[in-house]
């Protein structure tokens, strides 16, 4: 239903104006009948309508309060002549001249509703300016404001009836969609970043009424942070922990001859860790010369055992890899590691003795790795002939390594040229004698001094590991230039 209002502004310096509406909507939105542009206003604050022949006014935003005759609006209330609205800074003063509500609005400077109250307790009064002295323009509507002003106030009904009310609510819902709907976003009427739910739908702060201490206290967070981060940019190869790399990393040249490396380091954390790549892609990248490649046998690479498994650094800078690399063999296989390596469990080898590797005949050799009976064919001088079962073939090879080309030492005997021969480790040789050698092996396989290290890495009663079992087998240098006889490889 239309009703009329009159709305004289005493703030400004304008005419009266007269709309005919269904209701009235008052708060800061340029949208709004009418518009007090103040940041203490809400973008919709009130809305004044009519139902069955009374004029209600209704508190859009109950967390900012209005105020009506000194008394806090919680919801709807029936507006009557002589009423005084208070909201924000600005006083409404309220007359009905011949079914038409006029509303009169003033501006109190520094003043808000929430001083109206405080006055009010002060002072029992209710101090906001009222229509009593106004002096009204010669118009049609001022004979009928002064006329108002004598007639007895008329009774006020507290709320709507129940389906007013709800009539009520639905024009508002509709009519605060309406309105937010036209507005352009812009800095005074943000439009982004609205709360969840349709109550919170249509009001976001202004800059004038945002909190600042979240932004505030995220910025000084960051720079402590910002500051920690550049110091650990600048000093990281000095702050990672456990230990520093070993001296081995950070010389700035090569000392290894044939080289195991394709660069120095020269203490750069950047050669092994990087964000994009992975550590053992890099290892393997550094470590390929034409003396050695870092290879992973087959074993190793499906119990998911790689380069940094055996050589881990930032162990000090005494650290030597090789000796950490030999050490960890009886570190992981024994009895006593319980860790489970794809699923499965290692041991202790050999029954925990070095092991011939001949049981009932048969060879447990496995032979020579493919690539590396590729590179050692031709200076072993091996040949497979037709005849040959895998069994001799693997005879063949295990003979190869060792007879004619390794000195004899720990009182093995020897040949006239002080190599190993059959009867270095077979007591008989027709049949040949197999208890021998089981306790030969031992003599050579032991904790040697390693020449690659320049110094004894295991203890001289435990066993070299890595003398039968070798791991990198393209590196040229595993043939141990300690044992051989001659030069040749």
């Amino acid at each position: 239903m239309e009703a009329t209002f009159i709305i004289i502004r005493e703030d400004l310096q304008v005419d009266p104006v007269t709309i005919v509406a269904e209701g009235l909507l008052v708060g800061r939105l340029p949208t709004c009948e009418l518009l007090l542009n103040h940041p203490s206003v809400s973008r919709l604050h009130a809305g004044i309508t009519s139902a069955d022949g009374d004029f209600y006014i209704r508190n859009l935003r109950p967390g900012n309060p209005i105020m009506l005759n000194g008394a806090r609006l919680e919801e709807y209330e029936a507006l009557a002549d002589g009423d005084v609205i208070g909201v924000g800074p600005f006083t409404l003063n309220i007359h009905f001249v011949q079914g038409t509500l006029v509303i009169q609005v003033s501006l109190q400077i520094a003043a808000t509703a929430g001083d109206a109250v405080t006055r009010r307790e002060a002072s029992g009064l209710w101090e906001l300016p009222t229509t009593v002295h106004l002096e009204l323009p010669s118009t049609p509507p001022e004979g009928h404001l002064a006329e108002a002003a004598h007639k007895k106030p008329a009774a006020r009904k507290a709320k709507p009836a129940a389906d007013s009310s709800k009539a009520l609510d639905v024009f508002w819902d509709k009519r605060i969609t309406a309105a937010t709907k036209t507005i352009k976003p812009s800095p005074l009427f943000p439009l982004t970043g609205r709360p969840s739910g349709k109550a919170q739908s249509v009001w976001t702060p202004t800059t004038d009424l945002r909190r600042r201490w979240p932004a505030s206290l995220m910025l000084w967070s960051a720079i402590p942070i910002a500051l920690l981060s550049v110091a650990g940019a600048l000093f990281y190869a000095s702050a990672f922990a456990p230990a520093p790399i070993s001296e081995a990393h950070t010389r700035s040249s090569r000392l290894l001859s044939p080289p195991v490396a394709n660069r120095a380091n020269a203490g750069s954390c950047t050669s092994c860790h990087a964000f994009r790549a992975d550590m053992e892609a890099k290892c393997s990248a550094c470590h390929a010369t034409e003396a050695f490649v870092a290879t992973v046998i087959q074993p190793h690479m499906n119990a998911g055992i790689g380069c940094v498994a055996c050589h881990s650094e930032h162990r000090g800078v005494e650290f030597n890899a090789i000796d950490g690399a030999l050490q960890s063999c009886a570190e992981c296989h024994n009895d006593s590691n319980q860790t489970l390596y794809n699923g499965k469990k290692v041991s202790t080898p050999h029954g925990g003795t070095f092991g011939y590797p001949v049981i009932n005949g048969q060879w447990k050799w496995a032979g020579l790795d493919p690539e590396e009976l590729l590179q050692r064919k031709t200076p072993l001088k091996l040949e497979r002939l037709p005849s040959d079962s895998e069994n001799q073939w693997r005879s063949k090879q295990f003979h190869a390594v060792h007879a004619y080309r390794v000195r004899a030492i720990g009182g093995l005997p020897g040949d006239k040229e002080g190599e190993l021969s059959c009867p270095s480790c077979h007591a008989t040789q027709n049949p040949p004698d197999l208890a021998t050698p089981r306790t030969t092996c031992a003599k050579c396989h032991n904790g040697q001094e390693d020449p690659r290290a320049r110094h004894q890495v295991i203890a001289a009663d435990k066993p070299n590991c890595t003398s039968c079992h070798i791991q990198h087998r393209l590196d040229k240098r595993h043939w141990n230039p300690g044992l051989l006889a001659k030069a040749t490889q």
